[in-house]
């Protein structure tokens, strides 16, 4: 039966869009202590896509459990878009509360830490570049649950194994190929193109009387990046390619903003100065105006809201310069 679905799915025509029938061809290569929850029995299923689930290796630490392989897989997605670049985002339930880009993975991950260091307790982080001694050590005074990347130095194996209980793992650091991505749901499955994060802003827009400088164009393209790994409604600021604040998960866009602001001003972060990026839309001018009364002077959303003629007026009122990308980035 495996085999009949994998040649189906094979030999469907790719040009025909969804096709009406669809088979799974998954092997059990893990059962797990429980699930979510401990009542939930739970295995690790993987099928034949590359650079995935399937290439895990664990290199010390307790066993992995159901939820830590949500995070993993959430934490690797987060860093994957920045190819060139050391990027390290730090992951509770799924979603960031820390995520930098530097010169360097150590740096990295202070930057990452420095975000929400409360919250970074307990976390899983991941990096898109080989971790070293340095990096290592600059994580050892932090209790991590996993620490997940592309590769390590022996030098930074050896760092970690002071702490016996924390998992290691290796695992390419590509999204995988482009495959379909499926929701489970009463009786059947939602199932659509796995999303894929566009580093191009060539199609991007400057609505607004003010353009961005130099730099607010540089946080604007990490902040926009970074922001589709936080769940929606999302809302992220950033100063110097990092995270300061995360709104994750509200039910409406400008308690999303309230939360990032008032995160970042938790951590005593800069709030004046900084950039916003916003997985969707503004519904209304509310979520620009409370971010200019903390100081934003740059914001990325990717527009279409039947109010966007006021949103931007709102921004031109605050001098903020305003970027549209014309996509939206939501995560559920």
């Amino acid at each position: 039966a495996d085999y009949d679905a994998a040649i189906a799915g094979y030999f469907t025509p790719k040009e025909e869009g969804l096709p009406p029938r669809l088979g799974l061809a998954m092997e059990r290569v893990q059962t797990l202590r429980y699930g979510e929850n401990p009542v939930q029995r739970a295995g690790l299923y993987v099928t034949e896509e590359p650079r995935g689930m399937r290439d895990l290796a664990q290199r010390q630490g307790k066993e992995l459990s159901f939820n830590n392989l949500l995070d993993i897989d959430a934490a690797m997605w987060a860093v994957a878009c920045w190819a060139n670049r050391p990027a390290c985002s730090i992951i509770k339930h799924t979603t960031p509360c820390g995520i930098a880009v530097a010169g360097a993975a150590a740096e990295a991950f202070r930057k990452a830490r420095a975000t929400d260091p409360v919250s970074a307790f307990g976390s899983v982080i991941a990096f898109n570049t080989v971790v070293d001694q340095a990096t290592a050590q600059a994580m050892s005074d932090l209790f991590v649950e996993v620490v997940v990347a592309p590769s390590f130095h022996d030098e930074a194996l050896a760092v970690f194994a002071a702490k016996k209980a924390l998992r290691v793992v290796e695992l390419p650091v590509s999204r995988g190929a482009r495959a379909l991505d499926y929701k489970r749901v009463r009786g059947g499955f939602l199932v659509q193109d796995q999303f894929e994060f566009d580093p191009s802003d060539q199609d991007w827009a400057v609505p607004t009387e003010r353009r961005p400088s130099e730099r607010e164009w540089t946080d604007l393209r990490f902040a926009w990046a970074a922001v589709a790994s936080v769940k929606s409604n999302a809302i992220l600021l950033a100063r110097d390619e990092r995270a300061i604040g995360i709104g994750a998960g509200q039910m409406s866009r400008v308690d999303s903003v309230f939360l990032a602001i008032h995160k970042a001003r938790q951590e005593q972060h800069e709030v004046s100065g900084s950039v916003l990026a916003s997985d969707g839309f503004f519904p209304f001018a509310d979520g620009v105006e409370q971010a200019a009364a903390a100081g934003v002077t740059a914001i990325v959303q990717p527009g279409g809201s039947v109010r966007d003629a006021e949103i931007v007026e709102a921004a031109n009122r605050h001098d903020i310069a305003m970027v549209v990308t014309g996509h939206r980035q939501f995560r559920h």
